[in-house]
């Protein structure tokens, strides 16, 4: 017999994998469109008409602060299990604060990019998988900042704090999602 615990742990993992499947689908048509270019394109990727964004600018300015809140979630959730509430509320507010200077600047990134959607497949599948990534990282720092006041209650602890993991799941979930975006 399964506790509601574990029902919920594979209720958030079986939502992940999923997640996984929309992603897999964004990956499949940028690799698909890239490896094979088509003449109405120029025959090459990127296009000839797109000026590619540099990764060595805010692409890694934006990869350097989801690790760095993929660190900051891991050390408040080893506070919580340790029992330093203190601790924790500290991880889980740089955390915040680094998933909402994410979203600044990948908001910063969209307003000057040099190409937009309407730029063919290649600006289609860049915005579709980045964007869907966005709405990911605000959902999981919404998911986040509900933690936040749940630890502030006092509504974790040390045994029971599965809403905190679940949470912490899917931020590195995006963490890694992001680092594959990155090297594409």
């Amino acid at each position: 017999i399964h506790s509601g615990s574990q029902g919920l742990r594979m209720g958030m993992i079986l939502f992940i994998v999923s997640e996984v499947m929309f992603f897999f689908a964004f990956f499949w048509a940028f690799f698909t469109a890239s490896i094979s270019p088509v003449f109405n394109i120029g025959g090459v990727w990127p296009p000839t008409h797109i000026v590619a964004i540099s990764p060595w600018g805010l692409p890694f300015v934006n990869t350097i602060l989801l690790l760095s809140s993929g660190a900051s979630v891991t050390w408040a959730h080893h506070a919580i299990i340790a029992g330093f509430k203190k601790e924790a509320m500290l991880g889980l507010n740089i955390t915040l604060i680094f998933a909402v200077a994410f979203t600044a600047m990948q908001g910063f990134e969209y307003a000057s990019a040099p190409f937009s959607m309407s730029d063919g497949v290649y600006g289609s599948v860049f915005y579709m998988a980045t964007g869907f990534h966005g709405f990911h990282v605000i959902i999981g720092t919404i998911f986040l900042a509900i933690c936040t006041f749940r630890l502030y209650f006092d509504h974790f602890s040390r045994q029971h704090h599965f809403g905190f993991e679940a949470a912490a799941w899917y931020w590195h979930f995006v963490d890694v999602v992001w680092l594959f975006l990155y090297i594409t």
